[in-house]
Parts: structure tokens; sequence; C-alpha cells
């Protein structure tokens, strides 16, 4: 990851245990551009390494902003973050994307849970500048533990869903399906049982490949039946990979530098080309269709359903 040293310009409490940075380069200068939808490594001050999306307008690159949630059981990342004061540095990475928006939709549908409103909403920013048809609905328990609920209400966009029972929004997302067609695209974050539902009630209409999930948690992975695999670089160099390490693991083990972040599937970092075998997928990154089509993987979750594989790089 390429360091960009950041000075923490304004905290701003935007929820029951959520705040928000608004990050500004250390040296004065505008970020590089980036797309909708994007994250970024942000190491705290503890030197815990976790992932961001990125809150603010993507043409406004003065600055940006991460919302970070309190997590009960943070292991330090989230709790260190939310010790931070306006004044203080870190450092982040470039922003990069899993998430986009997709081209040619007649309309763009936005479902956000709780914290999950933070990916979608510079989604929305950049579907309100260019005028496009959209909406956002956004579920929350109480209005308190709704973040950026006061922008989000003046936009004729968003419906608010406060305090909706699960059991519910199934019936009431069946109402937005009317509006749309197989050329409309839907994107949701939230509890994996949040976007089971979306994707239950809007696939059957859109597509399967047209329902974009983002992930904050990794998935449990059962790795009791893992067997040993063989591992070959397009540099022509093997290795062995044992049942009880990840593809990762033992590349970095060996000197192979290997780009990554999360080690968990859900960030991409390790996503790397397959040029000869077929990749077992475990990760929560690539989509339906990236992993149908076999030729990447994520070396930090994913293995082989084989006994060799031969990958690339990238």
């Amino acid at each position: 990851m390429t360091a960009i040293e950041v000075r923490v310009a304004e905290v701003t409490e935007e929820a029951a245990g959520v705040r928000s940075l608004r990050l500004v380069r250390a040296d004065g200068e505008p970020f590089g551009a980036f797309e909708a939808g994007a994250h970024v490594d942000v190491t705290g001050p503890t030197g815990v390494l976790r992932q961001y999306s990125v809150c603010s307008p993507p043409d406004d690159l003065s600055a940006l902003l991460v919302a970070v949630k309190l997590e009960p059981e943070s292991r330090g990342g989230s709790a260190a973050l939310h010790t931070v004061v306006a004044g203080d540095t870190l450092e982040i990475g470039a922003p990069r994307n899993l998430l986009r928006l997709a081209g040619g939709a007649d309309r763009h549908v936005l479902v956000a849970g709780g914290i999950g409103i933070t990916p979608l909403l510079s989604l929305a920013y950049e579907l309100r500048r260019r005028g496009e048809v959209f909406e956002l609905h956004y579920f929350a328990r109480k209005r308190a533990e709704a973040a950026f609920a006061d922008l989000l209400e003046q936009w004729a966009e968003v419906r608010l869903h406060i305090g909706v029972p699960r059991a519910e929004h199934p019936t009431l997302l069946k109402e937005v399906t009317s509006r749309l067609t197989p050329a409309s695209h839907v994107y949701t974050c939230g509890p994996d049982g949040f976007m089971a539902q979306v994707s239950a009630v809007f696939a059957p209409v859109v597509g399967e490949d047209r329902v974009h999930i983002e992930h904050f948690v990794a998935a449990g992975i059962d790795t009791s039946g893992d067997q040993p695999l063989t591992v070959e670089l397009d540099t022509g160099e093997v290795f062995d990979v044992p049942a009880g390490k990840s593809i990762l693991a033992v590349l970095t083990e060996n000197g192979i530098d290997v780009f990554k972040s999360c080690e968990e599937g859900i960030c991409g970092s390790c996503v790397s080309g397959v040029l000869d075998g077929v990749p077992d997928h475990r990760d929560q990154c690539l989509s339906a269709a990236e992993k149908a089509a076999g030729d990447q993987m994520a070396l930090c979750v994913s293995r082989a359903l084989g006994e060799r594989l031969k990958i690339e790089l990238y």
C-alpha cells in the first residue's frame, strides 16, 4: 500500500456510536480522482489497518470523509479511531473500488441498512450530480442510529425507514420493484441477513448480476476439508500450500511481494489472475460473474478445486 499522510480536519458525531472524520492531505495537495463507491485503507493510532468507505462527493478532492462505527468487540481498529481528534495525523491508502455505478441503467436503487449507508452515500452524491434517476432506501432501528440522516432527509430521492422490523422489509421493498426493468441496477450494504433479503426481492426482477453487494464483514469459512495444493507463478516459481495456510501466507513467507490489506476476502487487495486451474472462490469481493469467469481469485481465502493452480500476480 502506498501510504498517504493525512490530517484529521474535522470530527463529527453522525449518530450513536458513529463518527465521521474529514481527512485532508498533510502536504496540502488535493487527492487524486476516485470513483463513487470507493474505500480506503486507514491505519489508526494503534497501527491497526481497516477499510472504510469514502462518504464524500467524488467531485470534491479537497478532502475525504470516512465514517467509523464503534464496534463493541473492536480489536483496536474502530476503537482507536474513536479517540482521534482534529489535528491528529493518520495514514491511508489511495481510494480503490469494488462497488461501482453501472453504466446504461435506466434506474438505480440504493438500499442501506444501518452503517451500510456509508458506501452508498457517495453513489447517491454522484447520481445526483449526473442527474440520473435513482432512489435510496435507508433502514435504521432508531433515528438516533441513522448516520447522515439530517442530510439525507432533505433529498427528494431518499426514503428513511426508521424502526421497521426486518420481517417487514421484503413487503416494503417489493413496492419498489414495480418501477424497475431488467435494465435497472440495485446496490445494497448492511448486515448479511439484510442484504440477503434485498437480493431475494430484487434479483428475480433485475437479475442477480444487477444486484451489487458491498460486504463489511468476512463470511465464516469451513476449512476442515481443505487439501494441500501446488501454486505456480507465471515466473515459473512453484510453492506447496499446506491445508492449514492460505496461498497469500505461503507466498509472503517466501518473500513474494503481494499487495494485501484485510486478508479476509473483503477488500480485494490480493486479487490475482488465474492462468490455469479452477479456483475455489471463498471471497466476498468478486462478483458472481467474475467468479464464474474463473480467471481471477482472492489469494487470502480462496483455494483450488483441484491440486494445482497457475497464477499471475497483479
